[in-house]
């Protein structure tokens, strides 16, 4: 499967793809320099979840590399469409057991581990011939019983487990934070997961990356470190109704 979409309308979605990937970068360089970080240090994931394959391509032309999908009925056909193209493929939505065994094979990173459980089939059903896939510890720091996530006091316990397996690579944690207005209360979510990634690694673990941030939070969430921001609607719109 291929896309051969007249160039007219491959303009028409180019242009505003491009232009707001140019913006979301300066932001992205601007919140990293008051922060006193490298932007280099910071990682930009395109959120591309109901989006479609012409407005990844889209990115893709533009420069983009790293893309998250939530809904892997969605992301699977997009994966073929534009297979061949140097692209990392992050999961980033609920994992379901019935779940893994696609995710395992299609995905380079997956940011919602929450339990033992879905680790084990990850790295089972990992092919050997693909590097380790890397994951994240989803973690709710919100305490938010709609949202997934392990509890932090129960982080540790998973990350050791986690870190035992042998086709996964435990890179660090995630978090997708309550809503907030105010920056102070941005920030204290983003600090929490800060704060408990390097109590993770004074125990011994190596965590490299923080996965917290997207359009409406970045700047709070890379002056508390983030090293991968999912932003969506800043480089795509509005979402299109599921």
């Amino acid at each position: 499967m291929h896309i051969h979409a007249p160039s007219l309308i491959r303009r028409a979605v180019l242009d505003p793809v491009a232009s707001n990937l140019t913006a979301v970068r300066a932001r992205i360089a601007a919140a990293a320099a008051r922060a006193g970080r490298d932007p280099s240090s910071v990682r930009l994931v395109a959120v591309s979840k109901t989006q479609t394959a012409a407005a990844v391509l889209a990115a893709m032309e533009a420069g983009q590399v790293d893309f998250g999908e939530n809904y892997l009925q969605e992301a699977l056909p997009k994966q073929e469409a534009l297979a061949g193209r140097v692209v990392n493929w992050h999961f980033i939505g609920a994992l379901q057991s019935n779940k893994t065994r696609a995710v395992a094979e299609c995905f380079q990173w997956v940011h919602t581990v929450d339990r033992a459980s879905i680790a084990r089939r990850l790295s089972d059903q990992r092919p050997a011939g693909l590097p380790p896939l890397e994951v994240c510890l989803q973690v709710n720091v919100s305490g938010e019983s709609s949202k997934g996530g392990v509890a932090p006091e129960r982080a540790s316990e998973l990350a050791e487990a986690v870190a035992a397996l042998p086709h996964l690579k435990l890179r660090g944690l995630m978090a997708i934070p309550a809503p907030a207005k105010d920056l102070d209360a941005q920030r204290a979510p983003f600090r929490r997961l800060r704060e408990l990634r390097d109590a993770l690694n004074a125990k011994g673990l190596q965590l490299d990356t923080l996965s917290m941030g997207m359009s409406d939070d970045l700047e709070s969430a890379i002056a508390e470190g983030a090293t991968l921001v999912r932003i969506g609607t800043a480089i795509f719109g509005s979402r299109k109704p599921q």
